[in-house]
């Protein structure tokens, strides 16, 4: 395309970003000739000892053992592969691609787990179940700014949310999805540590919160964001999820009043203490002496 002219640049990339290879445990038998045969690893059933490590292997259509190979990267030769399709229909598209992407950061190697997608499928259900059971809360704060004067635990939660969504924006920028994934799972357990109320001000913030987090969650689950988004009541006020504007961090809500300082005697950590955020050296000394571990 440059040598005919249609572009003017030599290199169509910034970066280059290399994935790493995808892992996993390989079995097999070997005849008396020395070739090994391989099998898949959802065609053995393994024996755990009580540290839940393999000890033992066994294949499943006629019960005999096999070998436990080493992790290898997948690949035809080895039949270790899985097929994307099998955990598609099993658990849906979000939870191979939520996995896939909390697994490692995707330059490194992913050593693949069966018990790692079936906790990605159960964040997912937390975060349905956690919608829909704040959905008439969410709807019903449509439209409504934001009040001047929060109370502090509501102040707290959009502290929270702001400072994880600051942190999933570099994450985002550096190609980290694994910790993005993680900022998500943070986020989900601020929201579910909150104690409900039917205040006007609870509403709010609520559907300012679920708003941010389904955004930043939705490149890595886009299906079931995108129906949440709509179930919620967010495409009537702010559109389409997939044309919404992405969230901005509200630097109001990141400051705070007091903040809590580590204090170390002699290289060793004695206690934390809250000052305000104003406070000079005397008052800071003076907290901190006032704390039996520190005196």
């Amino acid at each position: 395309m440059r040598d005919m002219g249609l572009v003017k640049f030599d290199e169509p990339f910034a970066r280059l970003l290399t994935q790493g290879m995808v892992l996993n445990e390989t079995y097999y038998r070997e005849d008396a000739s020395g070739k090994k045969t391989w099998f898949n690893p959802e065609e053995i059933t393994l024996q755990l000892d009580e540290k839940g490590r393999p000890v033992a292997a066994t294949l499943i259509a006629d019960g005999q053992p096999v070998c436990i190979g080493g992790i290898e990267k997948m690949s035809k030769s080895k039949n270790n592969g899985i097929d994307p399709q099998t955990q598609i229909e099993q658990y849906g598209a979000d939870t191979a691609r939520l996995f896939t992407m909390f697994a490692s950061p995707p330059e490194q190697t992913l050593e693949w787990s069966g018990s790692g997608v079936e906790g990605a499928s159960r964040f997912l259900r937390r975060v349905w179940t956690y919608a829909y059971r704040n959905r008439e809360t969410v709807s019903g704060a449509a439209r409504k700014p934001l009040p001047e004067k929060l109370p502090d635990t509501l102040k707290a939660l959009r502290r929270e949310v702001h400072q994880i969504l600051q942190q999933a924006n570099q994450d985002y920028a550096r190609i980290q999805y694994n910790t993005v994934v993680s900022a998500c799972m943070k986020m989900l357990n601020t929201l579910e540590a909150i104690k409900p109320d039917n205040s006007p001000e609870y509403g709010v913030v609520l559907r300012e919160s679920l708003a941010i987090f389904l955004k930043i969650l939705y490149p890595i689950v886009p299906h079931i964001t995108y129906v949440l988004w709509d179930s919620l009541g967010y495409a009537d006020t702010e559109g389409d999820l997939l044309d919404a504007a992405w969230p901005e961090v509200d630097s109001a809500a990141l400051e705070q009043d007091e903040i809590d300082m580590v204090v170390q005697v002699n290289g060793k950590l004695r206690g934390t203490i809250r000052v305000p955020k104003t406070a000079d050296k005397f008052v800071i000394e003076k907290t901190a002496l006032d704390n039996e571990n520190i005196a």
